[in-house]
């Protein structure tokens, strides 16, 4: 993948995705009614609590890289729409199967199929796993099949918009991290993109401000 998505640029992009299979007749969506997709708390994994500014800056960062676009078709009220059939060439049933990933985490073949019913009904397993098997076998994969963690008899798939994914040990009893505590790794990791950036910037200026020294010391 060209494009690392952060853990909200994933959320949102996987909200545009969904809403636009389930309810289409409300999509493209405002920036209001797609900041209370990405705060559901059902179907989403982790709950989220987004203001609508780390909407606008993951809409802003995905628009520069060609995965989501401002709609046209409304002059009161800017809406949005993701542009991933386009970009890469998705069906439907690929697409469902790669918004359930962005918005729950790592899932069975038994999960999808199940949990992507109410954006694309699979006849059987076989089915997801054909899906599963043609995005795993791009030229530029969207998705890897994880090592199978000790105690669970199948294997579960996630997707690659965000790198790849860490496998992190099931422990007994281990409580889930409370939602401020969510809040405030959504908000470090946004920090830290954003100071990644900066060094970016700062690192393109220099060798501007060289490149302009030696530019003028030619006529010196």
């Amino acid at each position: 993948m060209d494009v690392v998505l952060n853990q909200v640029e994933a959320r949102v992009l996987g909200c545009l995705i969904e809403k636009e299979m389930t309810t289409p007749e409300y999509y493209p969506l405002s920036l209001n009614a797609l900041t209370n997709a990405c705060n559901q708390k059902s179907n989403r994994d982790p709950v989220l609590a987004l203001a609508e500014e780390d909407v606008v800056r993951s809409l802003n960062r995905m628009r520069f890289n060609q995965l989501t676009v401002v709609s046209g078709e409304s002059s009161r009220v800017a809406k949005y729409r993701h542009l991933l059939a386009e970009k890469m060439g998705l069906i439907p049933a690929e697409l469902a199967v790669i918004s359930e990933l962005l918005l729950r985490g790592p899932q069975t073949v038994g999960e999808l199929r199940t949990r992507c019913e109410r954006m694309y009904s699979f006849p059987d397993l076989n089915a997801v796993e054909d899906v599963l098997l043609e995005l795993m076998e791009r030229e530029d994969p969207l998705i890897t099949r994880m090592a199978r963690q000790p105690g669970r008899k199948e294997s579960r798939y996630a997707h690659l918009f965000s790198g790849k994914p860490v496998e992190r040990p099931v422990e007994e009893g281990s409580a889930p991290p409370e939602p401020a505590r969510q809040r405030v790794m959504v908000e470090d990791q946004r920090i830290m993109k954003l100071e990644e950036e900066v060094a970016a910037l700062r690192t393109e200026v220099a060798e501007l401000r060289q490149a302009v020294e030696e530019f003028k010391g030619q006529f010196e």
